[in-house]
């Protein structure tokens, strides 16, 4: 795997040194103050400097934490960013945005097509739902979410950029699972980027926030104009939440991908072993499959993840296990994998995924890696399975 550049400390921990100027304080004051005194020789509101406010009026359209944090977020996501109150928030405003009367997508975060179910309801004509390999026409969106929810598995960003953009449409990339360094998908063809990032890029599982990364600071212009208007911006606390967990991301999100490999190679040989024997005393029959983008092949078109996956592998995966019984008792027999929804927090989780979407594999199982030593979340996944075979066991 080639490696890109990694994420400058230096951005993360001061990148937003031309907003915050020469203050005392070193780590920033949470401001709650939702209006801001006025300076009799101000100029109006149109005229001010949104990206680089020298001052602020209501928090609506700006204020000091949220300004700090779309600035270092710029650093690492080579793009103007916007942020928003949740990531559903971010995919309502880039359906809003980008206004398609056609959208192609396929599985993924259930969440979104929740949302997609809304924006059409905001519409006065049908808006068609179309598959990836459907034909593209001029002003489809092609809705790609890679590495995809709740698999991990990757999907090919530049094959999608090239299909999309021969038509005239664009391509929106759903990046919550790879944040950078993993993948860069300006680079592939993305013409907007969205993140949760209340995920990876929060990852203490304690804020809601959205991000919409485009190109162009005209772009931006007319998303923060958007979000003004639509009242989606993240509260004041949730934006110096997400500050505070900037500084260390850079630490996170490698730390994470690395322990995340390393137990995917372990459970695929774990899946790989027979009903009647053991690995290192795990017994076989309970794991039956292991999904993750590292473990893909090569596709028809010649596609690997790692051509785009060049900083790492996802901190998120699923297991299949051999029954619904087996996948609804693991989440519960684990000591340091938490049974809980979501994914990116320094904590580890794990969801018996179905509970929270119906449509979901009854036998799978989500994992997110949090900065736990691998050698103490390989023990509990160990021990879980055994506990699970054995409480089978028993009941025969």
């Amino acid at each position: 795997m080639t490696m890109t550049p990694k994420i400058r400390a230096v951005d993360l921990l001061h990148g937003d040194s031309s907003v915050h100027g020469e203050r005392i304080e070193v780590a920033p004051s949470i401001s709650v103050s939702t209006t801001f005194r006025a300076d009799p020789d101000e100029l109006p509101l149109d005229a001010i400097d949104l990206q680089n406010p020298t001052r602020h009026v209501y928090s609506r359209y700006t204020q000091d934490i949220s300004t700090r944090v779309e600035h270092v977020l710029k650093k690492i996501l080579d793009g103007h960013v916007a942020t928003y109150a949740s990531g559903l928030a971010a995919c309502f405003a880039a359906l809003v945005y980008y206004k398609p009367n056609r959208i192609a997508i396929r599985g993924g975060y259930w969440g979104c097509h929740h949302t997609i179910e809304i924006y059409k309801k905001c519409r006065d004509i049908p808006v068609e739902i179309i598959d990836f390999d459907d034909e593209f026409k001029p002003g489809d969106l092609c809705w790609v979410e890679t590495p995809v929810n709740p698999t991990g598995e990757s999907r090919d960003i530049q094959y999608y950029a090239d299909k999309i953009h021969r038509v005239g449409g664009k391509l929106l990339v759903d990046s919550t699972f790879a944040p950078p360094p993993l993948q860069y998908p300006f680079k592939l063809g993305a013409d907007c980027i969205l993140h949760s990032a209340t995920k990876y890029i929060g990852g203490h599982s304690d804020l809601l926030a959205g991000l919409l990364v485009v190109k162009t600071e005209a772009e931006w212009l007319e998303l923060q104009s958007d979000r003004t208007y639509m009242g989606t911006v993240m509260g004041s606390l949730e934006s110096w939440l997400l500050l505070r967990s900037l500084r260390t991301f850079h630490l996170r999100i490698v730390r994470q991908s690395a322990t995340a490999t390393a137990l995917v190679q372990w459970l695929k040989t774990v899946a790989s072993t027979s009903k009647d024997d053991s690995f290192e005393g795990v017994p076989g029959g309970v794991l039956a499959k292991v999904f993750h983008s590292s473990l893909q092949e090569v596709d028809a078109r010649g596609f690997h993840p790692s051509q785009q996956m060049q900083g790492g592998w996802s901190a998120t995966f699923s297991i299949l296990l051999s029954t619904p019984g087996y996948a609804k008792a693991l989440p519960h027999l684990t000591r340091y994998f938490v049974p809980a929804t979501s994914l990116g927090g320094v904590e580890s989780l794990i969801e018996y995924r179905a509970r929270a979407d119906p449509n979901e594999d009854p036998t799978l199982v989500r994992l997110s890696v949090g900065v736990e030593d691998f050698e103490d979340l390989k023990a509990d996944l160990d021990q879980a399975f055994r506990r699970c075979k054995e409480a089978t066991t028993n009941l025969k």
